[in-house]
């Protein structure tokens, strides 16, 4: 006989109280984990830059680079590719809360821009943008799993319908029935879980003589050749993608591979250039 995992977990930790005619404010797993990635990666970059000798002072600035440029990214990403009539009607939603809808693609996008911007002030200290972004991404990959565990407590993102004995029956998700399906979300968070330890065993062997280019080639790879595949055993997230053979998720993966495998190759021939 088959059994399956009762999903029945409240997304909401605690409320605090109103006060001062202010609130109340529930605080969520969603947004713990959100945040508890941004704050442990950044003691992971404070060790990084420790270890090659890069100015601590940097850290501050990159993190409030990567959270503004990946909360935005992630929701012009998820109206533009998702909801392009609410973006073009009410561009507001973009900054309003409660941000309910966030597309990693878009997010990609955002940290690259980020990025740029950040490194384009500090090539003399060695801080190239594919520098920055080879470090990157190892914590890019360990919030990814962060966020997508979130989705999980949230009940939200979830899979197809499935006779797997592993299969989750979300009690707190209306939209789909109480049926066992794929924990789409839980798959994705172990996948860049173990992304987030390959990378970092990569970086450790080389550290500064890290080719370059070879972890974000590694990511991108890794992170939407698995969206891909994952995406057969996930419920489309908008209704016109049912009209599709890929959905939108799978559509934007392939240029991103195609990219990753670009800088792979790329890493193989170039050349590290050491700061003195």
């Amino acid at each position: 006989m088959i059994s399956y995992i009762i999903w029945d977990v409240n997304p909401e930790i605690f409320t605090i109280p109103q006060f001062l005619g202010f609130g109340p404010f529930p605080v969520r797993w969603y947004g713990l984990l959100f945040a508890a990635g941004f704050l442990i990666g950044q003691q992971i970059m404070i060790h990084i830059f420790k270890k090659e000798k890069k100015p601590l002072e940097d850290i501050d600035a990159l993190t409030l680079y990567m959270v503004i440029s990946t909360v935005v990214g992630a929701r012009v990403g998820h109206f533009l590719f998702y909801e392009p009539e609410v973006l073009f009607k009410n561009p507001l939603e973009v900054i309003l809360p409660p941000y309910a809808g966030l597309a990693s693609h878009g997010a990609v996008v955002g940290i690259v821009l980020g990025l740029f911007l950040y490194s384009r002030a500090r090539k003399a200290t060695g801080q190239t943008f594919l520098w920055v972004a080879d470090r990157m991404v190892i914590l890019v990959a360990l919030a990814g799993s962060f966020i997508r565990m979130g989705n999980l407590m949230n009940s939200e993102i979830v899979g197809r319908p499935t006779d797997v004995a592993w299969g989750f029956i979300f009690m707190k998700n209306t939209e789909f029935l109480q049926i066992p399906r794929h924990p789409a979300q839980l798959y994705e968070s172990i996948s860049c879980f173990v992304l987030f330890f390959i990378l970092l065993a990569l970086w450790n062997k080389f550290k500064e003589n890290t080719p370059r280019g070879l972890l974000v080639g590694i990511f991108f790879v890794w992170v939407f050749t698995l969206r891909f595949l994952y995406e057969f055993l996930k419920e489309n997230q908008e209704a016109f993608e049912a009209n599709y053979a890929l959905n939108m998720g799978q559509i934007l993966s392939i240029p991103v591979v195609i990219l990753g495998l670009y800088f792979i190759i790329q890493s193989r021939n170039h050349t590290i250039q050491k700061v003195g």
